[in-house]
């Protein structure tokens, strides 16, 4: 074996074979797309994630966001204190449940869906990916994330 060449197992234990670093690593270059696009809209990437699932849906259980978030109660709440604060959501607690707390769009963050379209299409450009190659990449991704989670 000359010095270039790997066993199988030293070649498994390589970053660049690593999927979990590719995926880290596309994670935070992703994040470096997102930071200027959503600087404008003064959120994180994270509350945009809640924003747009407010925009697809209003009035929504803390419990729901989290779920499609994969996000626990504990990491969300801060986060919608912090939205709260700037007039984008109100948080409410249930009529029939008092348990519950509903995350409902105020006007201020049913008007900030308009300066939002941009983001998507901004993210699209940077990746030099045509529509299908980002819909299968997509699809793959959330595929392997689903079977993780089982």
């Amino acid at each position: 074996m000359t010095g270039t060449e790997l066993k199988d197992d030293d070649a498994m234990l390589t970053l660049d074979s690593f999927l979990c670093f590719a995926v880290y690593s596309a994670n935070h270059a992703l994040t470096r797309i997102y930071k200027p696009l959503l600087e404008e809209l003064d959120l994180t990437y994270p509350q945009y994630l809640v924003m747009v699932l407010l925009w697809e849906k209003d009035d929504q259980t803390v419990g729901s966001l989290g779920e499609r978030l994969f996000l626990e109660s504990s990491t969300l709440t801060p986060m919608l204190k912090r939205l709260e604060a700037a007039a984008y959501i109100a948080r409410v607690r249930d009529k029939t449940d008092e348990r519950q707390v509903r995350v409902q769009l105020t006007d201020m963050g049913k008007a900030l869906r308009r300066k939002a379209v941009d983001v998507p299409r901004g993210l699209t450009e940077a990746t030099k990916l045509g529509a299908d190659d980002l819909e299968r990449l997509r699809a793959e991704v959330s595929s392997l994330r689903d079977t993780l989670l089982k």
